[in-house]
C-alpha cells in the first residue's frame, strides 16, 4: 500500500507502508533562485530511495506518516482517490491494538502519539469506512488505563507523563465523542499547574516553557473547556516573543533558533489566544488579523523552508521531511486565513495560487472535517452508554 504526497507541484512522495523503506519521486524546480511561490515549473524527475538504515528510525511511526502526508494532501486541495483512502484505512486498522489504541505499526504497543495520528488520518479520509476502523469502546477503556489519580495520563503502559498525552487523549476522545464525565476528573487542575513563569508551559509542572507543550496544554484546555484558567495575558506575551525579528519565524523557546514547525505550533497558540480574548471582550484583542506579523510568517515559510528537491523544512541547510513539511504548511494555513471574522480575512503572499485550505487551530484537520467527524459519532451510541457532549470547540 502506498500513499502518495503532491507538495505545491513539486514533490510525489510514495510511503510503502509494509516494507522498511521510503520511495521518493521528486519534482525538481528549475535553478530561478527563491521565489515567493509554493508551485515553481518542474524540469526534472529525479527518483531517490531512502533504504533502511534512514527509514527504520520510523517503524514506530507509521500512522503519523499517513497523517502527516495525508493533512498535507488536504491542506494543498489535492483529492485522494478512493482505493488510495481504502487502502490507507486498511493499513491503520492493522495498528489498531486488540486492547484498544493505536501503535507505531502492526503488532507494536498501543501508545498515545500515533493513536492521536491514526484517529487524526481516518478524520482526514473523513469516509464511513475510516470511521468505521476506530473502536470506540475499546479506546475508551485504552484511555482509562492510561489515566492517572491526578488527572494527568501516561503516554502507554508504564510510559512518561507529560502535557502531551492530555492533549493527545483529549483530542482522540473529543472526536470520537467518548468523554465521560470522570475520564477528566483533575486534568485541566494538572494542566494549569504546567504554566511557568514565563508564561508558557512545560512539559509537567516548573519545567522551562515550551512551544510544542503549549500548544498541547491550550488545545486540551479549549477542548475541555478550560483554558480561561491559564493567565492569557502572560501566555500572550510569552508566545508573542517567540516571532523572531529578522527571520519572521517562530522559535520554540527563549535563546533557541527558528524552526519551520514552529510556524504552527506557536501560530496555533496565538490563534487560540486571541479566541478566547474576543471570547472574554478583552480590548487587546483585535479583530483585523492575528497578533502575530502574518506576512513575515508567510516569507520565512516560501523564502527559507523550501527545499530545493521539494518540501519542506527546518530551516535553510536542513533535510526536508514530512514531518515539517506538514506543519510549515500548517502554519503557512493558518497565516493565510484569519478566521475569527465571517468571512475570513485572507492575506495571501506571492499570489493566489499559494492559497492553502484552513486547517483547525485544535486539532489540525480541515474544520469541515472536524465537523463530519464529530456529527458522525455523536449520531452513534456506546453500548449501554448515553451520548457524551463532546462538540467542537467554538473557534
Amino acid at each position: 500500500m502506498c500513499v502518495y504526497m503532491h507538495v505545491g507541484v513539486r514533490v510525489c512522495v510514495c510511503v510503502c507502508v509494509h516494507m522498511w523503506c521510503v520511495h521518493a519521486c521528486v519534482l525538481c524546480a528549475s535553478p530561478e533562485g527563491h521565489s515567493l511561490s509554493l508551485c515553481p515549473t518542474p524540469t526534472t524527475l529525479v527518483c531517490v530511495c531512502v533504504c533502511v538504515p534512514r527509514a527504520q528510525t520510523l517503524d514506530a511511526s507509521r500512522p503519523w506518516l499517513c497523517f502527516w502526508l495525508l493533512h498535507s494532501l488536504d491542506l494543498l486541495n489535492h483529492p485522494l482517490s478512493p482505493d488510495l483512502s481504502s487502502d490507507v484505512c486498511k493499513f491503520i486498522s492493522r495498528c489498531q491494538n486488540p486492547t484498544g489504541g493505536f501503535a507505531g505499526g502492526p503488532g507494536q504497543q498501543a501508545h498515545l502519539a500515533p493513536t492521536y495520528a491514526a484517529v487524526n488520518a481516518l478524520c482526514v479520509i473523513g469516509t464511513q469506512e475510516a470511521y468505521d476502523v476506530i473502536d470506540r469502546e475499546k479506546l475508551l477503556g485504552f484511555l482509562y488505563s492510561l489515566r492517572q489519580g491526578d488527572g494527568s495520563f501516561q503516554m502507554h503502559e508504564g510510559g512518561e507523563v507529560d502535557v502531551r498525552s492530555i492533549y493527545c487523549a483529549a483530542s482522540v476522545a473529543s472526536l470520537t465523542n467518548i468523554i465521560t464525565p470522570d475520564l477528566f476528573e483533575g486534568t485541566c487542575d494538572w494542566v494549569v499547574r504546567c504554566q511557568s513563569w514565563e508564561g508558557g508551559l512545560g512539559g509537567l509542572s516548573g519545567l522551562e516553557a515550551h512551544g510544542g507543550y503549549t500548544f498541547c496544554g491550550l488545545a486540551a484546555l479549549v477542548i475541555l473547556k478550560g483554558q480561561h484558567r491559564l493567565n492569557m495575558r502572560s501566555l500572550l506575551r510569552w508566545a508573542c516573543g517567540r516571532q523572531m525579528r529578522m527571520e519572521g519565524g517562530f522559535q520554540g523557546r527563549c535563546n533557541k533558533l527558528v524552526d519551520g514547525c514552529y510556524s504552527f505550533w506557536q501560530a496555533g497558540i496565538l490563534h487560540l489566544i486571541q479566541q478566547t480574548l474576543i471570547q472574554e471582550g478583552d480590548p487587546a484583542a483585535g479583530v483585523g488579523g492575528w497578533m502575530f506579523e502574518q506576512r513575515a510568517l508567510q516569507e520565512f515559510l516560501l523564502l527559507c523552508c523550501q527545499c530545493p528537491t521539494g518540501g519542506l523544512l527546518d530551516k535553510p541547510d536542513k533535510l526536508g521531511d514530512f514531518y515539517h513539511t506538514c506543519y510549515c504548511l500548517s502554519g503557512l494555513s493558518i497565516a493565510q486565513h484569519f478566521s475569527c471574522v465571517s468571512p475570513p480575512l485572507d492575506l495571501i503572499i506571492g499570489g493566489a495560487h499559494n492559497t492553502l485550505a484552513e486547517t483547525h487551530p485544535v486539532y489540525n484537520v480541515a474544520p469541515q472535517k472536524v465537523d463530519r467527524a464529530l456529527g458522525y459519532f455523536r449520531a452513534l451510541s456506546r453500548s449501554g452508554r448515553p451520548h457524551s457532549s463532546s462538540t467542537r470547540p467554538a473557534l
